[in-house]
């Protein structure tokens, strides 16, 4: 088995760890049970201060792009995760080379704006990995469109998901709830965290494989992930060690 797969249970033992932590910080993590069923999933929900930005968009090849100018939302760079830094620190060596600096990124202008974004980590059957749903709105009730919702990632992280289509931000039905979500798909998940279990595993290190996953994909859309989780935490059940029936 794969050091980098992970299984139900596994999943289920990491997510008890992080609401542990969670408690302790207060930081609103829980876990919903669905009615009638042994499913579940995690959710947090968040207030954002975001930027607007009325800027052009660019595209890839640092043109200006023909579409109409759209609204922008940039996170203020100070709310960016400490955690998710010192995790990519050891899993982006092989990213150097990528060919971020061809996207041109527009400074933040605009008046602030607060919105509430809703958070769910459900485990994956089909790819055996975590996947994070996520919905927002304004504090009037509005909810965000696909693209309201992509104009709000970060530029850093909006360039890293336009050089990796598959690493990308879809509309989908929430598969507990029948409702539509924004999804980070999956596909790419195994890929990049390989490098990550592979090096905690040759340090013989425990590693809480959601925490770690979570801290790469969550600022990608402003959820953050405090240094504090990495404390005190002992993760004793990570992939690299379950052993599925």
């Amino acid at each position: 088995m794969s050091s980098c797969v992970l299984d139900e249970q596994t999943f289920a033992s990491c997510c008890q760890l992080l609401l542990q932590r969670s408690e302790q910080l207060g930081d609103g993590w829980s876990w919903e049970a669905v009615q009638g069923s042994e499913e579940g999933y995690l959710r947090k929900t968040a207030l954002r201060s975001v930027v607007i930005d009325s800027s052009p968009v660019w595209d890839q090849e640092g043109a200006r792009s023909e579409s109409e100018p759209h609204t922008s939302c940039h996170t203020r760079p100070d709310q960016q995760s400490g955690l998710a830094d010192s995790i990519k620190g050891e899993s982006d060596d092989d990213d150097k080379d990528d060919d971020e600096d061809d996207v041109v990124c527009t400074a933040s202008k605009g008046n602030s704006q607060v919105l509430q974004y809703e958070y769910h980590i459900l485990y994956s059957c089909s790819y055996s990995t975590p996947v994070l749903y996520f919905r927002a709105f304004t504090l009037d009730g509005r909810s965000l469109s696909l693209e309201e919702a992509w104009s709000c990632v970060h530029p850093h992280f909006r360039a890293r998901l336009h050089n990796s289509p598959l690493s990308t931000i879809t509309l989908q039905e929430h598969p507990l709830l029948g409702q539509s979500f924004f999804m980070l798909h999956p596909c790419r998940t195994e890929e990049f965290m390989r490098p990550v279990l592979q090096a905690a595993q040759d340090q013989h290190r425990s590693v809480n494989y959601v925490l770690l996953w979570l801290s790469v994909v969550g600022p990608v859309v402003g959820l953050e992930v405090p240094l504090k989780y990495s404390t005190q935490l002992h993760p004793a059940a990570s992939p690299s060690s379950a052993k599925p029936d």
